[in-house]
Parts: structure tokens; C-alpha cells; sequence
């Protein structure tokens, strides 16, 4: 089995296509860009390290949440549901 190389993962949303886009970049390549760039970091801990359903649908609401903050025509199509689906809103 060929091993897949470790890998930073891109999320465009182009809004000319409607499409997002996902890319794998080696992490080597992508460093330098990343350098000095806002980091939003995931603590596995506080999920009790269990990347199930309700982390992965969060985990991407996230990312999308991140894209739409600099491309607003996104929300459109995003329904959602923001906070977890076991727990109430907090307010």
C-alpha cells in the first residue's frame, strides 16, 4: 500500500462557480504561506479525542463559518444547525 504523504488541506469557495473547492498541499509547500496567518486550533482533548459524527459536522460548519466570514454570499446556502445537536444554544 502506498502511504499518502502528510498533507495540509485548502477549502476555497469559488463564488463565480458556486463550488468549493478542496485541495491536498504538502505541508512542506504551504508553510511559508501559512506563516503569521490567524490559527484556529482544534483541542482534540475537549472532544475527549473522538472525531465522530457531531465533531466532524462541527468541525465543518466551522470551516464554513471561517469562509463565510470574508465571502458572506456563502451563507445563503447554509442552513445548519450552529451549535451542538445533543445541547441547547448557549446565550
Amino acid at each position: 500500500m502506498t502511504k499518502f504523504p502528510s498533507c495540509s488541506v485548502v477549502v476555497t469557495y469559488d463564488e463565480d462557480r458556486q463550488w468549493l473547492i478542496v485541495q491536498s498541499v504538502s505541508r512542506a509547500r504551504v508553510a511559508p504561506v501559512l506563516a503569521g496567518e490567524l490559527e484556529v486550533p482544534v483541542l482534540l482533548d475537549e472532544f475527549d479525542f473522538r472525531i465522530d459524527d457531531e465533531f466532524v459536522r462541527r468541525f465543518g460548519g466551522g470551516v464554513l463559518n471561517l469562509i463565510a466570514l470574508g465571502q458572506p454570499e456563502i451563507k445563503q446556502y447554509m442552513t445548519f444547525t450552529q451549535h451542538p445537536i445533543d445541547r441547547p444554544p448557549e446565550e
